[in-house]
């Protein structure tokens, strides 16, 4: 096979048969007859579908032909290689004698080019920064999530092939694959976005593939004050917290938007602290100058060299860190996460999935049992008191919106019993307005924090009318 050849078939653009060419002779039976007539129904359908789906797949070849080894040149810059596809695109339409406006010309032409470029059918909507995720259910099936909604949209991939295609750029691009070996992989985008795909056999349908967007700019706290997420009282407090050095836990479900406010508690520590940032696919995009940024790696295709999210907090604890930042603990790093909070690493942060404050804190010591140090309960709960100052709970809400629902101060231990107190409540009472949404937000119970006396003594001081009674705090 020939190098155009090959890139023809990684490009996944193979010329089809003619479904209006005759049929070899002899062929006279009417099952062949009645397969004939289908695919010719199909084909029929798949014009009607988009009517320039010939064309695309011809000026695709052309175009593969025409750049051949430059498509995949480590020595061209991107806006060199999108210059001269771009070029080569004109040229090849051009060429063709089909009949099209400018607009379809257009339309056309961006196709093709995410494709080659992107990420094929999907590239649209991850230029879309109205959408937070997209979701391939199929190949011809994919919805997003606007406003917290999910929409089907009617865009789609060629066949099951030409996503599994899209599928393996994405990972390969950070040395990562998927295939029937390994049929689930987490990798991401170059922008931070969050990828997980997963094939068959365990994927019984069809391959699946699930982006969690980032914006182009990460949201700042004033960005999460205008969604309603958390208060300006709340944020100071928070603000206070980090700054204070107190350990603080991310508590939230899936998609409740614990990444994105981890990523903006990050951005209060100060610029002259040294930060080690922790995950599993590099999300986190912090603004100071001296962070190192570790991410974990799967096991290759003999099932060895996999280093673990655990095995990174053992060896960040060995690069003189002011702050370890860990993406999600989910596994027995929790113990090493707790030994590193109780060694002089205050100000460490992380995410955990859990549904309720009380929640994160039985899922944290069940983390801390699977490290099978055979530990007696009472002994992780004491561990766990005294490193975890504060747990932020993260819920998303019916009506699509991402919301703090509870900042909550671990007070010690009473008995075998972790206390703890809420200083800040959603305020669920409030009710639902006319548009569907929550009118409530976050409530101070009117307590005051006895982590205070600590940010005092780190030169932080929190203003005590924050923790007043009398309505949600702005």
């Amino acid at each position: 096979m020939s190098l155009t050849d090959r890139l023809a078939a990684a490009r996944g653009r193979t010329t089809e048969p003619d479904a209006g060419a005759p049929a070899p002779a002899g062929t006279t039976n009417a099952p062949a007859v009645q397969g004939s007539v289908s695919n010719v129904a199909a084909k029929k359908a798949s014009s009607k579908a988009d009517p320039f789906q010939d064309l695309k797949r011809i000026v695709h070849q052309r175009l593969v032909e025409a750049l051949g080894p430059k498509l995949y040149d480590a020595h061209m810059t991107q806006s060199e290689l999108e210059q001269q596809v771009r070029l080569a695109l004109q040229t090849a339409i051009a060429d063709t004698d089909i009949p099209m406006s400018s607009a379809d010309r257009t339309r056309i032409s961006q196709e093709i080019a995410d494709d080659i470029l992107g990420y094929g059918p999907i590239e649209p909507l991850l230029r879309d920064s109205n959408l937070s995720e997209v979701m391939v259910n199929a190949f011809d099936s994919i919805y997003v999530e606007r406003s917290g909604k999910l929409v089907k949209v009617p865009t789609a991939f060629t066949d099951e092939a030409h996503l599994r295609r899209t599928i393996d750029k994405i990972v390969s691009k950070i040395g990562r694959r998927v295939d029937e070996t390994s049929p689930m992989v987490d990798a991401r985008l170059p922008d931070g976005s969050r990828v997980n795909a997963i094939i068959p056999p365990l994927a019984l349908d069809g391959s699946k593939l699930t982006i969690r967007k980032f914006s182009e700019d990460p949201y700042t706290v004033d960005d999460l004050i205008n969604f309603g997420t958390l208060t300006a009282a709340s944020a100071r407090l928070l603000e206070g917290c980090v700054r204070g050095r107190l350990n603080i836990l991310v508590s939230g479900g899936t998609g409740s938007g614990k990444t994105t406010t981890l990523n903006v508690l990050s951005a209060f520590i100060p610029d002259d602290e040294r930060i080690v940032t922790i995950e599993d696919a590099a999300e986190l995009r912090l603004g100071q100058d001296h962070v190192l940024r570790l991410e974990s790696r799967p096991p290759n295709i003999e099932g060895k060299g996999a280093v673990s999210i655990r095995d990174l907090v053992k060896n960040s604890l060995r690069m003189r860190p002011d702050r370890v930042v860990v993406g999600e603990i989910r596994d027995a790093a929790a113990l090493d996460m707790l030994q590193a909070m109780n060694t002089g690493h205050d100000g460490s942060i992380s995410t955990l999935h859990a549904n309720t404050p009380r929640d994160a804190l039985a899922r944290l010591e069940t983390m801390v049992l699977m490290a099978g140090m055979d530990l007696p309960v009472r002994a992780i709960r004491e561990q766990v008191a005294s490193a975890v100052d504060l747990i932020i709970q993260q819920t998303r809400l019916k009506d699509g919106t991402r919301r703090i629902t509870a900042i909550t101060e671990i007070v010690g231990m009473e008995g075998d019993i972790i206390t703890t107190q809420d200083v800040f409540m959603f305020d669920y009472a409030a009710g639902i307005g006319e548009d569907g949404k929550f009118k409530g937000g976050l409530q101070s119970m009117g307590l005051r924090p006895r982590f205070l006396d600590r940010l005092a003594d780190h030169g932080v001081h929190v203003d005590p009318a924050i923790f007043a009674t009398g309505g949600t705090l702005r």
